[in-house]
């Protein structure tokens, strides 16, 4: 193993890793030991990934609610097929069970899907 793995920061739909220099650990809860390193933005970092997410917040809040719930149910698939590794990555981070991290994912799951059907209710019927 070549270390703990490293955690990017992923903005404009790109995983783009930290240019600070400083970065946080990730503790295995379970033995102690650091599992993950996570990049510090630095505060020019910071600025630039607010004004790319301040520039699409417009053409998202024109997109209709129907378009908005099919993103929604795409992330909801790609949740339900990624469960086992999102599971484990829950259960090294919190010090969990893997069946109670999937627990806690399918949970999660249910509000995605109580979100995909706010068009539905936006219909007052």
């Amino acid at each position: 193993m070549s270390g703990p793995r490293e955690i990017p920061h992923y903005i404009n739909g790109q995983r783009v890793a930290a240019t600070s220099g400083r970065h946080g650990d990730v503790f295995d809860p379970n033995t102690g030991s650091v599992q993950a390193r996570v990049g510090l933005a630095s505060a020019a970092e910071m600025d630039k990934a607010v004004d790319i997410a301040k520039a699409a917040q417009p053409a998202w809040a024109a997109t209709n609610p129907q378009k908005r719930a099919r993103v929604l149910f795409r992330f909801k698939e790609l949740m339900e097929r990624e469960i086992d590794d999102l599971a484990y990555l829950l259960a090294t981070e919190h010090g969990k069970v893997v069946a109670d991290a999937k627990g806690d994912i399918q949970r999660g799951l249910e509000v995605i899907e109580f979100a995909c059907g706010a068009p539905h209710l936006m219909k007052g019927e």
